[in-house]
């Protein structure tokens, strides 16, 4: 038997919903930015794009607190955004500005903002792993009840040092949870041919709780990640979270013609009928929690917001000469 919700909790669980639908949105136009940066030669290097995949990004980070940390991938803008990065410093680092949030050092690969609990992006497969599980090691040392999350693509499977850290976690009971975005791509190899056996098996072995769940349902990872965090919170130990999700751009900005290793048709069906802002946002349409006006005011709110940001990081000056040795550890 189910409760009806209360209207102070109906309210917030609206608050929450119009939240998510934002955050999804600022980053898919936080990542066109980032193309066009790409295309017009104003960004150093590549960038590898989340769209498609931010409803995985938004529904884990809204799960936690500020406080709670998170490491990310070389695909990790929308990781960074969703734990509360600011665009225009994000742009900033992109373009290699002193105003970035690793002075122009780090780059699309490395951002990193301890602020938001944000412990880096990393352009190592599964270089973070150990990061995450460090950080909830010393979260359970310090009992402050702080919780962390490895974000990892499936390419980190046929990673040896992410099978120590669940190992390890397991054994120390650690607050921290694993979450897979399976993409379906390994650069440009589809995973079934890299990857055997069943997945979430690979997470039971150790003992870890392990859920999957459809990666273009932001409620759907939302949901189920807070179920796993606040299990994590209790000291119930480490978690597996398996999200099935579709990147549309190709494995980095300059990945453009991929049909050698997936279909136009494949492309076009995830964009048109698994979108997970198009269906989330005609979900809070038919519940009449938003109208199509007020969400298209949104799109182009934030369409303006994002160029304010590149028009910042553009005119942000670089790092001057005499700082090229300063923050160098090793």
């Amino acid at each position: 038997m189910t409760t009806a919700m209360q209207p102070r909790e109906a309210s917030e669980k609206v608050d929450l919903w119009l939240r998510m639908y934002r955050q999804m949105v600022a980053i898919r136009q936080f990542e066109a930015q980032v193309n066009e940066l790409y295309t017009r030669a104003l960004m150093p290097g590549l960038a590898h794009l989340y769209i498609g995949e931010e409803a995985v990004a938004v529904g884990v980070c809204e799960a936690l607190e500020r406080t709670d940390y998170i490491t990310s991938t070389h695909r990790g803008h929308g990781h960074c955004l969703a734990k509360g990065a600011s665009p225009d410093r994000m742009f900033a680092e992109l373009l290699g500005k002193k105003a970035g949030y690793c002075k122009g050092k780090g780059g699309s690969m490395h951002i990193a903002d301890p602020a938001t609990g944000n412990l880096g992006a990393n352009a190592i497969v599964c270089g973070s792993a150990g990061i995450a599980t460090g950080a909830a090691f010393s979260a359970r040392c310090l009992g402050n009840g702080r919780v962390a999350v490895c974000f990892f693509g499936e390419g980190a499977l046929g990673q040896g040092v992410l099978y120590e850290e669940m190992n390890l976690a397991q054994l120390f009971k650690l607050p921290v949870i694993y979450v897979c975005e399976n993409n379906l791509y390994t650069e440009y190899t589809h995973y079934s041919e890299t990857t055997a056996g069943d997945i979430l098996l690979r997470a039971t072995a150790f003992g870890l709780e392990a859920a999957s769940v459809d990666g273009q349902d932001v409620r759907a990872v939302h949901a189920v990640a807070q179920r796993l965090v606040e299990r994590a919170r209790r000291a119930d130990g480490p978690a597996f979270l398996l999200c099935n999700t579709y990147r549309y751009h190709g494995h980095h900005v300059g990945d453009i013609n991929r049909e050698y290793y997936r279909s136009k048709q494949e492309e076009q069906t995830w964009k048109t009928e698994r979108d997970p802002i198009a269906n989330f946002g005609k979900w809070l349409v038919e519940q009449k929690l938003a109208d199509l006006t007020t969400l298209d005011r949104l799109q182009t709110d934030l369409e303006a917001e994002m160029k304010k940001a590149v028009d910042f990081a553009v005119a942000a000056p670089y790092p001057t000469v005499d700082e090229v040795d300063e923050d160098v550890y090793a």
